[in-house]
């Protein structure tokens, strides 16, 4: 095996400890085309040197520059679209009769740049214009990232063009952005208040997070191992209230936890109640 190897595999190694990311063997260029200019300023000459630099100077914040680079991600505005219309037409009118009077919680788990969240408020919005007076008691959205430089973005709100075009209806553009400068949008107060962003791993705790009446874990359980997805899975469920819902991605699937959740079949989609 070439020594590039051996250095490609010490880094897979490094990344699925740090985030849970397992890396294919086949990954090499993606690697690549996240690292190396960052690995050029710095001097560093191969990713076997970056590992030792890593754990030679774990405070040196080179660490989370890396996870950082290899987790970052740009989403879309109300993505796959019926998560949102369950949620205004299924979720919603279950959890207030199930709940009357108490304050809701959704989590939205590795939000990435934000959209999601952001998209869930809208679509709460929308609910309470068409069912007034129903969400009295109030809901918030606890959005929770990795990536220190997605945080940022996600708390500034604000996003450019190119950003706004994916996803989103002139409608909604009009109704919950307000134009900031030439080409970047924010979102207004309202829908932006709705929603809290944490820094949160995966792989660490959720107890400080409290429970939900929802999460979503969407597109991302794809990146890890089946172990790692089934712990993730598990301790998902310990945050969601009983019979609260979990949604994953349009092509992720729960396979196994029967004692855990109940698929539901939607039309189109499924998701997954907490037994």
């Amino acid at each position: 095996m070439s020594s590039g190897n051996v250095d490609f595999d010490e880094f897979r190694i490094f990344l699925e400890k740090a985030c849970g990311i397992l890396l294919g063997s086949n990954k090499q260029y993606l690697v690549s085309s996240r690292l190396n200019k960052m690995l050029e300023q710095q001097g560093i000459k191969s990713l076997g040197e970056l590992v030792q630099r890593m754990q030679a100077q774990p405070r040196s914040g080179l660490r989370e520059q890396v996870v950082d680079a290899m987790t970052t991600n740009e989403t879309l505005w109300f993505r796959d679209g019926y998560p949102f219309e369950l949620l205004k037409n299924k979720v919603l009118p279950e959890m207030l009769k199930a709940a009357p009077g108490q304050k809701l919680r959704i989590w939205s788990a590795a939000c990435s740049s934000g959209q999601e969240p952001y998209s869930l408020s809208m679509a709460i919005d929308e609910f309470e214009r068409s069912n007034f007076g129903q969400l009295r008691a109030g809901l918030q959205i606890v959005a929770t990232e990795l990536s220190p430089s997605m945080l940022s973005n996600c708390k500034s709100g604000e996003y450019e063009s190119l950003a706004m075009g994916r996803g989103l209806s002139v409608e909604r553009l009009q109704r919950y952005f307000d134009l900031k400068g030439p080409s970047r949008w924010a979102v207004k107060a309202p829908i932006k208040s709705r929603v809290e962003f944490r820094a949160l791993n995966l792989l660490d705790s959720y107890a400080g997070l409290g429970k939900f009446d929802l999460v979503l874990c969407r597109n991302v359980l794809i990146y890890f191992s089946a172990e790692l997805k089934k712990d993730i899975l598990l301790r998902i469920h310990s945050t969601l209230k009983p019979g609260g819902y979990l949604f994953l991605g349009a092509s992720e699937a729960l396979n196994g936890l029967p004692d855990h959740y109940q698929m539901v079949q939607c039309n189109p989609g499924i998701i997954y109640k907490a037994k």
